[in-house]
This record gives C-alpha cells, sequence and structure tokens, in this order.
C-alpha cells in the first residue's frame, strides 16, 4: 500500500506542471475561427488585447479582395471594415487600381497570434498591399499564391520604380481620415511624400517610417468612441515628421557605428509568450463566449 502510493505522488508530482501550465494566449485565440457573440468592443493594447463582436471582411467586395484567406485574419470591429470600405472605393478611382488587395485584420476574437505577429490584436490594424489590383476575381487558391510588391530601394532609403503617384494619393486619404492614428510605411516612401507633397502637410504627421513595410502600408485606428478599455497609442509628435524620417534614411545610407556591449551588462531577456492572464480580464469572456 505505501509503495502504491508512494507510485500515485510520484505521477502526480511528474504531471503537476503540465497540469498547472496556463495555456499560451496566442493559441487560444489562434484556436478560435468566429467572433464572439458579443457587442463590438476592442479590450486593451494593439499588441495586448483582444476584440469581441468582430465582423468579417466578405472575402470580395465591389472595390476590395481579402487576401491570404486560409490564415482566417480577415476580421476586424466595424470601425475598420467601413474604413476599408470607404479607402476602397477612393482607390478604384485611381488610374491603374480597381480596388485594394487586404492582408491582416485580425483574428476571429483577435488577441495574439501564433504567427507571433505582435500587433492586429483589437481588430483595428489593417494591412493594405502596395500591389495595385488589375482584377477583384481572383480564386481562393489565386490569392494564396500571388504575391505583393515591394516599392522600396536601398534597403528602405529610396523608393523604386514601382512607386507612383497613386500610392502616394492612397496614403493621403488613409490618413486624412480623422479614424486613423498611425500608418507605417518604410522610411524612403516617408521621406519622399515629404518632397512630393505641395498641399496641406498636416497628414504627414500620420505617416511613420518603420521597419519593413514596403510591400504592404499598415493602418492603425484610434480607439472607438467610447470604448474606455481599448488602449491608444501616444499620439505621434507634433509637426509633419519629415526630419525624423530623414534620418531614418541618414541611418540605412550611413549606418552609426554600434554602441560598445557592457561585458558586466546581463544578456537580454528573451520576450516571453503571452498567457490569458497577461491580457485584460474581459478577454477570458471574449473567448468563452459562443
Amino acid at each position: 500500500m505505501t509503495r502504491l502510493f508512494a507510485s500515485l505522488f510520484l505521477i502526480l508530482a511528474l504531471a503537476a506542471p503540465q497540469v498547472m501550465a496556463e495555456p499560451l494566449a496566442k493559441e487560444l485565440f489562434g484556436a478560435k475561427t468566429t467572433a464572439s457573440q458579443q457587442r463590438p468592443a476592442p479590450y486593451g493594447g494593439y499588441a495586448k488585447g483582444c476584440v469581441a463582436g468582430a465582423v468579417q471582411l466578405p472575402e470580395t467586395g465591389p472595390t476590395w479582395q481579402a487576401m491570404r484567406l486560409s490564415r482566417n485574419r480577415n476580421w476586424g470591429h466595424p470601425d475598420a471594415i467601413e474604413f476599408i470600405e470607404r479607402l476602397g472605393t477612393f482607390a478604384a478611382t485611381l488610374p491603374g487600381w480597381e480596388g485594394l488587395y487586404i492582408g491582416d485584420i485580425s483574428q476571429p476574437r483577435g488577441g495574439p497570434m501564433t504567427s507571433g505577429h505582435r500587433s492586429h490584436q483589437l481588430g483595428l490594424d489593417i494591412d493594405i498591399w502596395m500591389l495595385p489590383p488589375k482584377r477583384l476575381d481572383l480564386s481562393r487558391q489565386a490569392r494564396e499564391n500571388i504575391s505583393s510588391i515591394s516599392l522600396r530601394k536601398a534597403n528602405g532609403a529610396y523608393v523604386n520604380a514601382n512607386w507612383t503617384a497613386q500610392h502616394h494619393a492612397l496614403l493621403r486619404a488613409a490618413a486624412q481620415d480623422p479614424r486613423v492614428a498611425r500608418i507605417f510605411v518604410f522610411p524612403g516612401a516617408k521621406v519622399r511624400m515629404c518632397k512630393d507633397e505641395k498641399g496641406d502637410r498636416r497628414w504627414l504627421s500620420k505617416i511613420r517610417p518603420w521597419w519593413g513595410h514596403h510591400y504592404h502600408f499598415h493602418v492603425r485606428l484610434r480607439c472607438p468612441r467610447g470604448k474606455r478599455r481599448c488602449e491608444n497609442q501616444a499620439a505621434p509628435p507634433s509637426g509633419d515628421g519629415c526630419a525624423d524620417a530623414q534620418k531614418w534614411v541618414n541611418d540605412i545610407l550611413n549606418p552609426p557605428p554600434p554602441k560598445p556591449r557592457d561585458p558586466n551588462a546581463p544578456p537580454p531577456k528573451k520576450r516571453r509568450e503571452y498567457v490569458l492572464s497577461d491580457l485584460p480580464r474581459q478577454c477570458a469572456s471574449v473567448l468563452r463566449s459562443q
């Protein structure tokens, strides 16, 4: 009997870490294939939150197509869906553009993504391809295989021959929407827009240089009015931001020397994966909702 109790204790002791370990949030949210049956509401921050009552962007609309449908990331807050519809209508007026190709918005209930994509957790971030759509009747399979185009040259210091006045006009129209907080694009594109813009320049402050973002630009919407559990990002600095973008470009062309490493400094910490308890408490109910 003593030996039996000892064996049971050993089994429980070995199993305890697995039983007590909290599953990763990206696994919980990545497993949901539909939105929660709740009123639309984003909770938390763009890189640490979730979204209730998300709306699925139709796979094909009059002026857009959702791409990479196998990812099931064409879900967003209603503000995001309405923004896409409005910007798509404008895009269709541009020479050579039939509308928009839409990349990631969010998972059905937001949250961390299984791919490790850190933002897009509130249904308020939208990736829009740089590729001008010539047709809006691509099959599901075609949307898995087609690729966008890159607009960068010299590692992002300049735009390449794919850049057009239509890209400038599209980014300007997106930035002028009052719901937009920021738009991320590679540094050379921002500098080019700063040089080319001859009219009202206030919208340029929302165009923020960031690494990558040369196959698509990333639109980030403000938290919807009245949604106090949603955390807005700090507003961009005042001014048009052109000098800051030029510094990015200067650093690409002439990289500053690396900072000397302190031999006594502790090794950098690896970024920890979020578990459900790291997210706003409302995210648990978003997961539980039918």
